[in-house]
């Protein structure tokens, strides 16, 4: 029996429990979750918008996610209180979002509330929109239920609100017309000046302005872990490392940042995952959310920083963190689920936090004596007189204080990790977000590949397959994607610009493992569908949504990376990839008309980039690919020979001379009765190598000549 609990942990109280409204029905089991509120809650949707046009109401909008505190905590103060929900009921048509299934409604709506107020959004979001164009008048995150915090009330708000629209409402108009435009002009004009590598210059030095040598991590509290930018740091040490002077730099910030962060409280010490972020600068206690997109990312920088550096702590987090992926959060179909909450019992990180008595109890004195100094036992309490777990001592060092040796002292912490680890998973647990994301799901697929390839961990792949199999099954439907499925399976909404581009990138990722025809096939699918429906044309770039997808009050585009990395940027990096593998100037082309439609953005702030200045490279520096056709075993030897050293610049293909189906770019090199390479270099390939030794020479000596062109070009 599947032992985790399912839904957002809102409590529901008696009062409450009498109602249903419309969500019961809902995918998310962040809206259902909402189900017995008095509130008469629709989903976004038609049937809301008419009412709202119908009746005159203004429309109150509510977005939040599963896994988020403090729309728990509005929840249970507001949404669940008779009273304030008849107010709701009288005064407004009610609409509760899951910004997760609808990342273009939270997107649109965070950018507005920012516009109206002046101030940085979150969760939830609660906004006032005018009922007849949705557009927004007044908003703000959470409101207290009594004002506090130096916020309004909510009770109060609503009724302030719903009379200043009565009696203003036509005088909005001008104000909500002029913030529809603001939203449209954020859309840049495409830039004619050349594409040079100078922002990852700029990049570079900002970070190392920005960087806390002290406990790693960039800028103050709360920390985030930047995974796209950690990357980022790691290919800048990469693309100097066999110049004079090697940026050593890079490396160590990097190192650092992903050492803090694996011996700290942002990793979970007993069951492997990370959580969002650090509220403190140590990166001692988080936020105690887990999501899935998180931990795809910062797996793959940790596999890779694993693959660079040999650094055994690094390749142990991967590993854990894999662990995690598969154990908590991977559906019997294949797909992975969303995210973990933060509460459980009612508390943030409850389930992860333990009593020095406790621990003692349940572990040997010789377990004891070597846990409590390594995870700090013994030190003041670090989380509401109890103890999250950090790495607090070296095992080096708790050996020597106990006389014995650090392979014994390992020995007793291991142990005791796995008994905490058991009698932990025996606690009431955080609800789980059981919705299937697509563009979650290729983020993880590619991570899974990448760290399978980095860590020589092919059953890895295996896990990423099935998934990418499951959003086949499941998401796939006549020549479309679609956004999110329910644990049975039943897929809704159009899908958007990230959940195209990052599954092309995954197939892509997957490709270098093992290679699958019908995959690459895919992929092309995928990226027609993005030039026909997402591409703007004129400006260049692609929206969020497609030309088909409901009309929204505007049509957004953004190259920046936020928790997740930019669509734009993996979209350009994905056409990138496709253009060079499969000679296809247009994909290329597009590529470059979103690099020129970012290219203002790259040159003001490239630390918020980090994701497009890989496109900018991959674009202005194609990376190589070593084609290697012929007999299935012999070729795939050469393929872990060549990916057992890091080199982000490098992919590795292993086509099996008998593979069928082939686009005319691989099936013109032939393969033999032993093996060939063709190294290619943008839209370049060498003649056939039969011999390993010539091809790790022949690669060597090209990177040798790369680095001379790198260091013309300042990076």
């Amino acid at each position: 029996m599947d032992e985790r609990a399912v839904g957002p942990a809102t409590s529901v109280t008696a009062a409450s429990a009498q109602y249903t409204n419309r969500l019961s029905g809902e995918t998310s089991p962040y809206l259902r979750s909402h189900a017995h509120n008095p509130v008469d809650w629709y989903a976004w949707g038609e049937e809301a918008l008419e009412r709202a046009r119908s009746s005159g109401k203004p429309i109150l909008l509510s977005i939040g996610y599963a896994a988020c505190h403090w729309c728990h905590v509005m929840a249970h103060e507001s949404f669940e209180d008779p009273a304030i929900a008849a107010r709701m009921n009288t005064l407004y048509v009610n609409i509760k979002v899951d910004r997760e299934e609808r990342p273009d409604l939270d997107r649109i709506y965070q950018l507005a509330q920012h516009m109206l107020t002046g101030r940085s959004g979150g969760w939830p979001l609660t906004l006032f929109l005018m009922h007849d164009d949705q557009r927004p008048f007044f908003g703000g995150t959470y409101f207290p239920r009594e004002s506090r915090f130096g916020l309004p009330g909510f009770a109060n708000l609503l009724e302030q609100v719903a009379a200043y629209y009565a009696e203003h409402r036509e005088a909005l108009r001008p104000s909500t017309e002029r913030l529809v435009r603001a939203l449209g002009d954020l859309n840049p004009a495409p830039s004619e000046q050349p594409l040079t590598l100078a922002p990852l210059a700029a990049f570079r030095a900002q970070m190392e302005r920005s960087f806390d040598a002290q406990f790693g991590g960039f800028g103050a509290a709360p920390k985030f872990p930047h995974a796209p930018a950690l990357a980022r740091l790691q290919r800048s040490w990469f693309a100097s490392a066999r110049a004079d002077v090697p940026d050593l730099q890079a490396l160590y910030m990097a190192g650092l940042t992903l050492t803090r962060m694996a011996e700290g409280g942002l990793f979970d010490q007993l069951g492997g995952g990370f959580f969002r972020y650090s509220v403190d600068e140590r990166w001692e206690i988080p936020h105690f959310e887990k999501m899935l997109y998180d931990n795809a990312q910062l797996l793959t920088v940790y596999a890779e920083a694993a693959c660079a550096t040999g650094e055994a702590l690094f390749a142990d987090c991967a590993r854990r963190t894999v662990g995690f992926l598969r154990r908590e959060l991977t559906s019997k179909a294949g797909g992975f689920y969303s995210s973990l909450d933060a509460d459980s019992e009612g508390h943030e990180g409850r389930f992860y936090v333990w009593g020095a008595d406790e621990v003692r109890a349940a572990l040997s004195e010789a377990q004891w004596r070597a846990f409590a100094p390594r995870f700090g036992l013994s030190d003041a309490a670090n989380f509401e007189d109890r103890w999250h777990l950090c790495v607090r001592r070296g095992i080096e060092t708790i050996a020597a204080d106990l006389g014995e040796p650090a392979e014994s002292a390992a020995a007793a912490i291991d142990s005791a990790r796995q008994r905490l680890f058991a009698l932990r998973s025996a606690r009431e647990r955080p609800a789980l977000d059981d919705k299937v994301l697509t563009s979650w799901n290729a983020l993880t697929i590619r991570a899974l590949a990448s760290a399978a390839r980095s860590l020589d961990e092919r059953s890895w792949a295996d896990t990423a397959r099935n998934a990418l199999h499951y959003l086949q099954r499941q998401h796939w439907r006549d020549g479309r994607l679609l956004a999110v499925s329910a644990p049975e399976g039943r897929a809704r909404l159009p899908a958007y610009l990230d959940d195209y581009a990052f599954l092309i990138d995954a197939i892509l990722e997957l490709s270098s493992l093992r290679f699958v025809p019908e995959e690459l096939a895919w992929a092309v699918e995928l990226a027609e569908v993005l030039l026909s429906h997402f591409e703007d044309r004129t400006q260049g770039g692609f929206f969020f949504t497609a030309d088909d997808h409901e009309v929204l009050i505007s049509r957004s585009k953004s190259f920046s990376d936020e928790a997740l990395p930019a669509g734009n940027a993996i979209a350009a990096q994905a056409l990138c990839q496709l253009g060079y593998l499969l000679a296809e100037p247009r994909y290329l082309s597009a590529a470059e008309r979103t690099l020129r439609a970012s290219w203002d953005a790259l040159e003001r702030y490239p630390e918020g980039h980090a994701s497009m200045l890989q496109a900018l490279e991959d674009f202005l520096e194609p990376p190589t690919f070593v084609i290697l056709r012929g007999p299935a075993g012999e070729i795939d030897a050469w393929q872990r020979e060549l990916q057992a050293v890091f080199d982000p610049r490098r992919r590795v293909l292993a086509i099996p001379g008998d593979a069928a189906g082939l686009p005319a770019a691989l099936e013109e090199k032939p393969a033999g009765e032993r093996p060939l390479a063709y190294i290619c270099r943008g839209l370049t390939c060498s003649a056939p190598l039969a011999s390993l030794t010539q091809l790790a020479e022949e690669l060597a000596g090209a990177a040798r000549h790369n680095d001379g062109t790198r260091a013309d070009n300042g990076d």
